[in-house]
């Protein structure tokens, strides 16, 4: 995965004014930490870190007064009507280091004819990966699945360096027969005997 760079300045203004601000100068409000070390808030370019924010699990290198850091979104909060970046929570890393994080599972393949439908029990799975490494997905072929099967967390074969760090037992995709809808003609009829 490629590092993204980006500059950021440290914040010494705090609050909803300071954060409204801010927002209107079209920065964003995050915050780093990890490792132990105090909390730095800062701000980062609002463009850039929704650009950024676009692969899932990005490696950010950040300046932040003539200093390094790496970094990996930990939670982002968007405004509920604009989808505008409000405010990100980014996780301190080392080159090297293991991290816990959420990756997307994809599928591929036809399933077995008859009407089954696929369930995605969990969109993502929970792999321990090296910071610098962190696979984008994992594909899951359900080619040929029947009703009642299911993929397990532990079925899936990982993308290489990555670890399955979750329940292995848990069910990520099942197979279900679909169901069959009461005609409208017998429903209506059941209606006026009861009157």
């Amino acid at each position: 995965m490629a590092e993204v760079k980006l500059a950021a300045q440290v914040r010494t203004e705090f609050g909803k004014g300071a954060a409204r601000r801010t927002r209107r100068a079209n920065l964003v409000p995050a915050v780093i930490y990890g490792h132990g070390a105090e909390p730095v808030h800062v701000t980062l370019p609002g463009h850039d870190l929704m650009m950024a924010l676009k692969t899932a699990n990005v490696l950010i290198g950040l300046e932040i007064d003539g200093k390094d850091a790496l970094v990996i979104p930990k939670a982002v909060q968007r405004n509920p009507l604009k989808g505008d970046i409000e405010h990100v929570d980014l996780l301190t890393v080392k080159r090297g280091e293991k991290v816990n994080v959420e990756i997307a599972v994809h599928v591929e393949g036809d399933l077995a004819p008859g009407g089954n439908l696929l369930e995605y029990v969990q969109n993502t799975l929970l792999v321990e990966a090296e910071a610098t490494h962190i696979p984008e997905s994992v594909t899951v072929s359900v080619a040929g699945l029947d009703a009642g099967a299911s993929v397990l967390a532990k079925d899936i074969s990982l993308p290489k360096g990555a670890v399955l760090a979750g329940d292995e037992d848990a069910i990520v995709l099942q197979v279900v027969a679909a169901q069959a809808e009461e005609p409208a003609a017998e429903a209506a009829e059941g209606e006026g005997a009861e009157a």
